[in-house]
């Protein structure tokens, strides 16, 4: 059962662009390195053109909470479901500056980068996943 367009059975969140503008920002501040490394310039350009990769995947992708599971869209085409019910843990790394989304299901984990908005996005993850313990930093006594 999928939905025809985005929005029709759930909560769309909307875009941020803070990460993409960001990691622009950083290609170019990598310049400053020109004086000292002459690869600076690839440098700049690598992280720059990712940044740019990312602010058109802000623009196209879109992130669902319908009733049974997180939808992920692009423009009008559903690209993939994420059923609540195969969740284990899920955190968003750096509270005061969200930029990368975990999540984990039973048979793979996944990293997204926080192209939408990030307290949305927690209150839909509280609201839709409130059973699931939280995730275990990577670096925990717990992983040893």
């Amino acid at each position: 059962m999928t939905s025809p367009a985005p929005g029709t059975s759930g909560v769309v969140l909307d875009p941020a662009y803070g990460v993409s503008l960001g990691v622009i920002g950083l290609g170019l501040a990598a310049l400053a390195l020109l004086p000292l490394w002459a690869g600076a310039i690839w440098l700049s350009l690598v992280v720059a053109v990712f940044g740019l990769f990312l602010l058109l995947q802000t623009r196209l992708l879109r992130l669902e909470f319908g009733g049974d599971a997180l939808l992920v869209w692009r423009q009008q085409t559903l690209l993939r479901r994420f059923p609540y019910q195969e969740w284990l843990s899920w955190t968003i790394f750096w509270p005061g500056l969200p930029v990368l989304f975990y999540f984990r299901e039973q048979a793979s984990i996944h990293f997204l980068p926080v192209l939408f908005d990030a307290t949305s996005l927690r209150q839909q993850l509280e609201q839709h996943l409130s059973q699931l313990p939280p995730a275990a930093p990577p670096d925990s006594p717990s992983d040893v």
